[in-house]
């Protein structure tokens, strides 16, 4: 294997899947500009607390709304957004926005339940918040942009082609579609069962929360992740950020969607052609704007090049950063996204 896939995982993971026999707060957004809270997501009869913020500048006239989604990893938080939704709301012109950031159930802030996560459960988490008539974005008049990053981004694009969301344009910010071991390993079947075998362990009680530590809740694994592949500069990966995505590391059921997201059960399609294909489907219909990056992991990379001109991007660009450009870079992406509302009258 490469020794830059090896940067991806933790040493410990690479030897646990090759060995042959497998072993038993960034910067503060003025509160003038930010209201928080809480959504009940239903499901299986089950509630979710799910935690959301609002951005938005005074009761300007003219308002539009923007949906932003986290990326979607073992350490995501709206904190990503937050600078990016403060420039847009506080951009003076024709247009004024309002900005809703909400966190993934099983991440951020939100509730962190032992649910079976997979990409199914996330869309209808997405389908739900959109069309549910007392969710957050609920006021949206049915003109909602909806703004995510990484497989957040393709969860969502997925929905809008099959017709259970309908949002007026969709912006792709450094899109991906495979989880951390299936880019580097694969999917044979020899590689699933240890995938399987994986998120069991890391599921279990006990001895789960011991490999957790190891692989994920750790300072060390955290500033090293954001240091080979999450950030492009390793000077920006500051203690703060490593200390706040720390912490959100120990909160109580803080390992079910990162063992569905390594293992590969996030991801919403298997290929590059389902990938391109998702995109096609909006074709005509959904404004869609891609934002690569000019230092994404090169097989990351590959994938968001692959987008470049294809069917159903309305809109191809490239800014500085890696695989979190929006909090690394927040300016760069946020002027992109504020051309593109512009370009497209939304």
């Amino acid at each position: 294997m490469p020794d830059a896939c090896r940067h991806f995982i933790h040493p410990g993971l690479v030897l646990w899947l090759t060995s042959s026999s497998i072993p038993p707060l960034l910067c503060s957004i003025d509160p003038k500009y930010r209201k928080t809270g809480n959504w009940q997501w239903t499901f299986e009869d089950k509630p979710v607390s799910v935690y959301y913020e609002e951005h938005e500048q005074g009761t300007a006239e003219n308002v539009k709304n923007i949906l932003m989604i986290p990326t979607i990893s073992d350490v995501s938080t709206v904190e990503e957004w937050r600078v990016v939704a403060k420039d847009i709301v506080t951009r003076k012109g024709e247009l004024s926005y309002r900005a809703t950031i909400v966190d993934w159930p099983g991440l951020g802030y939100s509730d962190r339940p032992s649910l079976n996560y997979n990409a199914d459960v996330m869309e209808n988490f997405l389908v739900q918040l959109l069309n549910s008539p007392n969710s957050p974005v609920a006021d949206a008049d049915g003109e909602l942009v909806v703004v995510g990053g990484g497989h957040a981004a393709t969860i969502a694009i997925r929905a809008a082609g099959k017709g259970l969301i309908r949002p007026s344009a969709v912006a792709a910010v450094a899109p991906t579609w495979a989880g951390p071991l299936p880019i580097v390993f694969g999917r044979g079947s020899d590689m699933e069962t240890r995938y399987g075998l994986l998120r069991g362990t890391l599921r279990a009680p006990a001895i789960g929360w011991m490999m957790y530590n190891l692989l994920v809740s750790n300072e060390k694994s955290i500033q090293s992740q954001y240091k080979s592949h999450v950030y492009a500069n390793p000077e920006n990966v500051t203690p703060e950020i490593v200390e706040s995505r720390y912490e959100l590391t120990k909160r109580k059921g803080a390992r079910y969607v990162p063992a569905a997201f390594l293992t590969g059960l996030l991801d919403p399609v298997q290929s590059r052609e389902e990938f391109l294909q998702l995109f096609a489907k909006l074709d005509g219909d959904v404004p869609v704007l891609v934002v690569s990056t000019l230092n994404s992991p090169k097989r990351s990379k590959a994938e968001m090049e692959a987008l470049k001109g294809a069917k159903g991007v309305t809109k191809f660009v490239e800014v500085p950063g890696a695989l979190l450009p929006q909090e690394e870079y927040p300016l760069a992406v946020a002027e992109e996204l504020y051309d593109f509302l512009q370009e497209s009258g939304r």
